[in-house]
């Protein structure tokens, strides 16, 4: 099992490295986020989880960490792509190799460790609970029970826990180049000393993502994005520039 060995110089230098990507790749990089994501109790632990549906997602969540938050932040990925790319287990980053049972649940008892442990941050894992790469539209969803496993063990020792849907899809609209949506929703505080079916809260999470997605899916086919702020915008697209040299030709040379 790789663990996370965090180093606040390569955070810093990811967090430019992500910035400088997005702004390559994407047009833009929206976000949605209810005022409760931001004013949750710093004391209290938080697992974000959503669809895995793009290489991207471990770039766009340490983003979001930096901009919006004061966290200890963690990520899961699966051991054969953590090995590939050591260098996130600097960002907090570490492994889950689900071939392997024991493997898992020592990966499952390491979370809630890092989540339980007492910090002046808030302690924040990020999790893609699909487990692989699936398309965005894919039904039903299916997640792995480990996030409610996870969620089990810290109540053995934290008298709450916040579960946070956040969501990502990426499209191609009137720009040559995609732009990336991603959308959180209210936190759910799970308290201990109640009971939690693992089974019942697993597949509640699985039907609060696909909601979750369908609400995205229709802000992007109605162009409704009042509720989305800029987080990153791209360079300018060919079709831009040469929208730009046409007006002048006209001697128009507004955008």
């Amino acid at each position: 099992m790789l663990t996370v060995r965090r180093s606040r110089l390569y955070t810093r230098w990811f967090s430019w490295y992500a910035r400088r990507q997005f702004r390559r790749h994407f047009h833009s990089l929206r976000v949605a986020m209810p005022e409760e994501v931001t004013a949750m109790k710093r004391e209290v632990p938080v697992i974000f989880y959503g669809n895995h549906a793009y290489w991207w997602d471990g770039f766009w969540s340490q983003l979001c960490a930096e901009t919006f938050f004061t966290q200890n932040l963690y990520i899961i990925i699966e051991l054969q792509q953590l090995t590939k790319y050591r260098f996130f287990t600097r960002l907090g980053a570490f492994s889950i190799d689900r071939s392997h049972p024991r493997s898992a649940v020592r990966t499952i008892k390491y979370a809630s460790e890092c989540l339980s442990a007492t910090t002046g941050k808030q302690n924040a894992l990020w999790i893609f609970p699909q487990g692989v790469i699936r398309h965005v539209d894919e039904r039903p969803i299916r997640f792995f029970r480990g996030t409610a496993d996870i969620v089990s063990r810290v109540l053995e020792n934290c008298p709450e826990i916040y579960l946070v849907s956040v969501v990502s899809r990426i499209e191609y609209l009137e720009e040559q180049k995609p732009e990336l949506f991603l959308s959180f929703r209210t936190p759910q505080l799970v308290r201990g000393g109640e009971h939690h079916d693992r089974t019942s809260m697993t597949r509640n999470m699985e039907c609060v993502t696909e909601d979750h997605l369908d609400d995205v899916k229709e802000h992007v086919m109605l162009r409704k994005f009042d509720g989305y702020s800029l987080l990153v915008r791209g360079k300018e697209s060919v079709n831009r520039k040469f929208d730009r040299y046409r007006n002048s030709l006209h001697g128009d040379r507004s955008l």
